[in-house]
């Protein structure tokens, strides 16, 4: 078992208990105990798929059996069957409104990921549209994984996952360059180091301190424009990598995408995501 699957049973079971703190009232009341009954998730508009396995093998370990019927980054649209939940009836209606919610995020995520990648790449092939590490607490690893699935990069997962210096980090350290200094000297060799910077001067700074990424943070395009050819006057640009986040969203990001940038960062895919509508429909009891 994958440690996102464990932590995916532990988190259902958790949001179960929120959703039905005491039982599921009308089930109980409605539905004979021991009835078995078939169902079917439904899609009811046009999206991209995303976390039908990891929530169905899930769900097995919650009693309910389910099976994907889509893989991850496929195109669904209305009347799609996109899995299949077989088991005791009153089980399958307290898991339904969890698994309904859940989908529909991750299904907007990739859906949403999938247009700001096809919107960038139009103007520029070899771009990466990355995530970044907003999302509602508790679904960073789907968010993550539904950002895979509709096409766009996953960044760091987590705060342990890479070293990423960023303004407070620098205020703390003293300059751009000390905190270099600090994380270059201490880091593993599988450890690359971003900074984030903010004026033309940061950049060209953090380059020349050897940083191997460096992230133009809420710059418009045409400073970020200015930074590149400074850059590239000093022999610095193919140094490193460059990255563009803060206030990117499908209005604008074709005026980043046309810049000589490798990344493009958003918070909008995993944070306003549109809506993929699914239901849950019993098939036969």
């Amino acid at each position: 078992m994958s440690y996102c699957l464990a932590t995916l049973q532990r988190r259902l079971l958790e949001w179960l208990a929120d959703d039905a703190p005491h039982g599921d009232l009308t089930s109980e009341l409605v539905v004979p105990r021991g009835l078995r009954a078939e169902a079917v998730v439904l899609a009811k508009s046009r999206g991209v798929a995303a976390c039908t396995w990891e929530l169905a093998e899930a769900l097995e370990g919650l009693g309910v059996e389910a099976e994907a019927l889509v893989a991850d980054g496929s195109e669904v649209g209305p009347g799609d069957v996109v899995m299949r939940l077989r088991g005791e009836a009153r089980r399958i209606l307290l898991v339904e409104r969890t698994l309904l919610n859940l989908l529909i995020y991750l299904y907007g995520v990739a859906t949403t990921t999938r247009l700001y990648v096809e919107r960038a790449r139009s103007v520029n092939p070899r771009i990466r549209v990355a995530a970044t590490r907003k999302y509602p607490p508790g679904l960073g690893c789907l968010a993550k994984r539904a950002v895979r699935a509709g096409g766009g990069d996953t960044h760091r997962f987590s705060l342990s996952d890479a070293i990423l210096i960023k303004d407070n980090h620098i205020r703390l350290a003293g300059s751009v360059e000390e905190a270099l200094r600090r994380a270059l000297a201490g880091r593993g060799f599988m450890h690359r180091v971003e900074v984030e910077v903010s004026t033309v001067e940061d950049a060209v700074r953090a380059a020349e301190a050897g940083a191997d990424v460096v992230m133009f943070d809420n710059m418009s395009p045409g400073e970020i424009g200015e930074a590149i050819e400074a850059l590239r006057a000093r022999g610095l640009r193919g140094r490193v990598v460059l990255e563009a986040s803060g206030g990117i969203d499908l209005d604008n990001i074709v005026e980043y995408a046309r810049l000589d940038l490798d990344v493009v960062s958003t918070s909008r895919i995993t944070m306003n995501p549109v809506r993929v509508d699914l239901s849950l429909e019993v098939v036969k009891p």
